[in-house]
């Protein structure tokens, strides 16, 4: 069956979900355009951060979207496949999808499309997730790509994690232009993107939160009390090279990550600021067995059961990261 047999509605329906995928600072830094039967990615211009310069990052993110986009269209009955860089003149065009319809759709295919709309990126301290062999089996089996490799990190390692996180704190204590942009971005200055005051953390709060990113300080209630340290499992997802499709399909396997982390009932918080710098990088590269490029950490585990869970972070309207031609 041809890709042109999609209709518009499956379209939108599919790039609300994937646009649910996290991104730095949610800077959201995705395009789409859907046209002659199948959809295009694109790498939305002037979205990257100062603090990304190479647009790593950005493409971490979109490559969080493309998985998204692929769970949805999978619960709707229609298998995507995806072509990366399709055009070798526009770095830019990140993946072209056309689409085939599916003969059935599996329970768990729901529950994983299900997962996308109960994720959220918790910044609060985290209890020990439990059962961990299981679960770490489910979440190699979920990152179906040879390219990312995944690590969990030992806790004897613990500390040299939590010093990374701050001497990547301290080299930019005084870069002006970083600052200013990360209070940017968390700053209610929108309602469709960026960091809400709600998604923040206090003082506090950050203090019992040892591999974490410095944002700008709130004045919330101290929360999630009962859990005094966070004693979460933090995975790190690396690459063998530093390429553009590594970067992508390493975004690809964070959103299998979290996705699979969120149908077990787990609280999950991937982090960034460790690998944006040469120097924290390469003390995380060199926690791991093998010579490979670290790119995104996600803290794993749990929160309390009476927790309030972290709100949504918004997202841009439709008809700004959507168009649709023909």
């Amino acid at each position: 069956m041809p890709a042109a047999m999609v209709d518009t509605e499956l379209i939108e329906d599919a790039v609300r979900s994937a646009c649910r995928a996290p991104s730095l600072h949610n800077s959201q830094p995705w395009q789409w355009v859907a046209r002659r039967g199948q959809l295009e990615l694109f790498l939305g211009l002037g979205r990257a951060m100062v603090s990304d310069r190479s647009g790593r990052e950005a493409l971490i993110g979109c490559g969080a979207a493309l998985d998204h986009l692929r769970v949805a269209t999978a619960a709707a009955g229609w298998q995507a496949q995806v072509s990366r860089f399709p055009d070798p003149n526009d770095p830019n065009h990140l993946a072209s999808i056309a689409f085939t319809p599916m003969e059935c759709v599996t329970d768990s295919q729901r529950s994983r499309v299900s997962a996308i709309w109960a994720r959220r990126t918790d910044r609060l301290p985290f209890i020990a997730p439990m059962n961990w062999e299981a679960l770490e089996q489910s979440l190699r089996s979920a990152i179906d790509n040879n390219a990312v490799h995944l690590d969990v990190m030992p806790d004897d390692v613990r500390h040299r994690l939590a010093r990374a996180s701050r001497v990547a704190e301290s080299l930019r204590v005084y870069d002006t232009a970083y600052h200013n942009e990360l209070h940017w971005w968390t700053t209610p200055f929108e309602a469709t993107e960026g960091i809400p005051y709600s998604s923040l953390v206090s003082t506090v709060e950050s203090d019992r939160v040892d591999v974490g990113r410095a944002f700008p300080m709130t004045h919330n209630r101290e929360r999630r009390t009962e859990v005094p340290e966070d004693h979460s499992t933090i995975l790190v997802l690396s690459t063998d090279d530093d390429s553009r499709l590594d970067a992508l399909v390493s975004g690809e396997a964070l959103s299998a990550l979290l996705l699979e982390c969120t149908m077990a009932n787990l609280a999950t918080c991937p982090v960034t600021h460790v690998t944006e710098l040469k120097v924290t990088r390469e003390m995380i590269a060199g926690l791991l067995e093998e010579p490979r490029r670290p790119q995104v950490l996600v803290r794993v585990g749990v929160a309390p059961a009476a927790a309030e869970p972290p709100r949504p972070t918004p997202r841009r309207p439709l008809n700004e990261v959507l168009r649709l031609e023909g």
